[in-house]
């Protein structure tokens, strides 16, 4: 199966991540893997699809789980030696009148959001083939929530030389810092989503300037994009975009051409790089 070309969703038995799913069914040429740590979920969602014609499989993840990340990896490895599309959009948001103690949802949300992403990289992207595609979904909450920190924090977070290990620090710290009820003395912002998806968008930059330094030849493409405001459980039902319309920019850049040279490194929305 080496020649078969392979995507891969994480978090999407429902959502923007079942949309991604269905957009990449439709124009991706080769496997698409719809991934959900519930089987029985993943398997309704395949089942869906296929009633709409799409062929989807299914594999298990739990991004929270590194014995299933790995499950995961050794079975890509495997079946097809690498992968050529990662799309990491799995996360949990609390919801707004959420009554669970800050510190409590700052360790929770930081766990999945950004740590659990942080381990689906690390085990996949050394698998990910040449002209290979990476997107990481982010939120524009990074952008306000970056407003929100310290002028100290900032430079820390748009410094072109931070490293994977300090970013990890950073992320840590807020959560300790949520724990002795610092985080805004320490100059944090309120929101942990908004933490959480701080450490994206940075995660992403610090993965592309690694993929640059050491597999420049490869031509891969990584960067983390906002969806936008999405009717999903995760959202509600108010938001301005469908589901379909949440997966464009996320599928965009999952389809970037192969002679393409970028955008890479970037957060985008819309299509469109932001400035970070």
């Amino acid at each position: 199966m080496a020649n078969v070309p392979v995507a891969v969703v994480t978090g999407s038995n429902k959502g923007i991540g079942f949309a991604i799913v269905r957009a990449l069914c439709k124009q991706f040429p080769g496997d698409v893997y719809l991934t959900a740590r519930d089987p029985g979920r993943g398997q309704e969602a395949v089942a869906k699809l296929q009633e709409e014609g799409l062929r989807a499989l299914f594999h298990q993840l739990d991004i929270d789980d590194l014995q299933s990340i790995r499950a995961l990896r050794d079975f890509l490895k495997e079946k097809y030696g690498g992968l050529n599309v990662l799309v990491n959009n799995a996360g949990i948001a609390f919801k707004v009148h959420d009554t669970t103690p800050f510190a409590v949802q700052a360790e929770v949300t930081l766990k999945t959001n950004f740590f659990g992403t942080r381990n689906v990289c690390t085990e996949l992207l050394p698998l990910v083939k040449p002209y290979g595609k990476v997107v990481n979904v982010s939120s524009m909450v990074s952008s306000s929530a970056l407003g929100g920190c310290s002028r100290e924090l900032q430079q820390k977070f748009r410094s072109d030389t931070i490293t994977e290990d300090e970013l990890v620090e950073l992320m840590t710290k807020f959560v300790e810092d949520t724990k002795k009820s610092v985080h805004e003395k320490e100059g944090w912002p309120n929101t942990a989503y908004g933490v959480s998806k701080i450490g994206v968008t940075v995660l992403s930059r610090i993965q592309a300037r690694m993929l640059n330094e050491k597999r420049k030849g490869d031509h891969i493409l990584l960067n983390a994009c906002c969806p936008g405001w999405v009717r999903t459980d995760m959202a509600g039902p108010k938001a301005t975009k469908s589901p379909d319309e949440g997966a464009e920019t996320p599928v965009y850049l999952a389809l970037l051409p192969s002679d393409a040279d970028g955008p890479h490194g970037q957060f985008l929305s819309n299509k469109t790089v932001r400035t970070w």
